[in-house]
């Protein structure tokens, strides 16, 4: 989705701003001490270490997405519904616990809710104006024109 010429770089820096702050959790693999301040663990076992260390990972492939998605429109629409479904998916399985919900920072919670909305309504205008995208090609976005 292309913006206005004063959108575009606005949507760029939010889209950078997210995926950064998305990649955060990667710390875990270099530095276990973050686990305690971003999920309330400390001295985990093994296996949850590992689980939480690859959840870093993850959180840095997402993160990375989105930030090439800030420089390549035709990758927003994938890295929008993939941030949206994981970021949902976690906050559907920690909110209802508040014996678990106590132990993530409120503002791990406020951003991924903020993700949610922000990337939500990128891939629905990306979703709407699909009719338009749908003449384009689809490893540049550059328009084409049908075969005859």
């Amino acid at each position: 989705m292309m913006l206005s010429s004063r959108g575009e770089p606005a949507l760029r820096v939010v889209l950078i701003l997210i995926g950064v702050i998305t990649t955060l959790p990667a710390v875990a693999l270099v530095n276990i001490g973050i686990l305690d301040w971003n999920y309330g663990v400390s001295d985990p076992a093994p296996m949850t270490q590992a689980l939480l260390q690859h959840r870093g990972m993850l959180q840095f492939l997402l993160g990375a997405a989105i930030v090439w998605s800030a420089f390549h429109p035709p990758a927003r629409l994938a890295a929008a519904l993939a941030a949206v479904a994981g970021k949902t998916t976690f906050l559907a399985l920690i909110l209802p616990n508040a014996e678990i919900r106590g132990d993530l920072t409120p503002l791990s919670i406020w951003f991924d809710l903020t993700c949610i909305v922000v990337l939500g309504v990128l891939a629905a205008r990306l979703i709407r104006s699909g009719a338009r995208l749908a003449d384009r090609s689809p490893a540049t976005g550059i328009p084409c024109r049908p075969a005859r």
